[in-house]
């Protein structure tokens, strides 16, 4: 029977790690990492994120401070706030929450924002640094998938790993960390001929295509490591990821269910990179 690796667990375990070094600070009358969240608009969904960016805060004793902007703010005066933000020295990481309203630029409001407060690991200079396997901030969701591959025991070193999908904020980065880890890694996608040939190949296959259980049995070489990134919504409610679960199963030797598997670990690898760039920050600075 396949490992069936429990994100909430996993995410329960790196933030009781991650909360014992924070109390360690404030024990030591140091101030604790801070983490800046810009949310414009009222998107039902990007509110549900940000409350639960904020709960995991208070769990861990991280500062958070959340901007609140309008629906009709300005290109301006979101740039202006970002600034604002980049030059607050008790403030280590900043995220805008995406999407933002229709007529902002999210990739020029990306660009605002300090490189070494860049949490989400979006600016341009993170993404370089990325693909020069050089010190920076990478995607926080491709770093949960790196983070249960350990869970799973799959060092992916010497291994042929298949990714389906290449967003630029999952499928793409994930491909390169995999490869900074010394996997061989083929990206597939939508125009990708021979799909169910190549991941038949793959003892790393990360499912990332948007599609409701479009990775079956027939995908999967016996005693893969199946790392499923989707989350859909049925017609009936239900949720589910990329890979037929139950199918897939009896396949591999390890794999995430969804929900509860991937999806925990995005706000974990934030709460992660803020910490980093806490300590990052403060090695340049001093300790405050």
């Amino acid at each position: 029977m396949a490992m069936v690796v429990n994100g909430n667990e996993l995410s329960r375990e790196l933030k009781a790690g991650l909360k014992d070094r924070i109390d360690a600070l404030r024990m030591a009358g140091k101030r604790t990492p801070c983490l800046a969240v810009i949310l414009v608009g009222e998107n039902p969904a990007s509110l549900s994120y940000v409350k639960g960016k904020e709960k995991a805060c208070a769990s861990l004793g991280m500062d958070n401070r959340m901007f609140h902007l309008k629906e009709n703010t300005t290109q301006e005066e979101l740039e202006h706030m970002i600034r604002k933000c980049n030059e607050d020295p008790d403030i280590d990481g900043i995220l805008v929450q995406l999407p933002l309203p229709k007529g902002l630029d999210e990739f020029s409001a990306i660009m605002c924002i300090d490189p070494s407060k860049d949490v989400d690991g979006l600016h341009p200079i993170n993404v370089g640094r990325l693909y020069l396997n050089n010190p920076g901030f990478a995607p926080c969701t491709p770093l949960g998938v790196m983070e249960v591959l350990k869970k799973m025991h799959c060092d992916p070193a010497g291994r042929r790993a298949v990714v389906v999908g290449r967003s630029k904020l999952v499928g793409t980065p994930v491909a390169r960390l995999l490869q900074n880890a010394n996997a061989t890694v083929t990206v597939c996608h939508s125009q990708t001929h021979d799909l169910k040939y190549i991941c038949r190949e793959a003892d790393i296959l990360i499912a990332a295509v948007g599609k409701p259980k479009f990775i079956t049995e027939d995908y999967i070489k016996e005693g893969a490591y199946v790392v499923d990134v989707g989350v859909n919504r049925l017609s009936n409610g239900h949720l589910c990821g990329d890979v037929d679960f139950e199918g897939v199963q009896a396949h591999c030797t390890a794999i995430t269910p969804v929900p509860g598997g991937v999806g925990p670990m995005t706000i974990t690898m934030l709460l992660m990179n803020t910490m980093k760039a806490y300590e990052e920050r403060e090695a340049r600075h001093g300790t405050r």
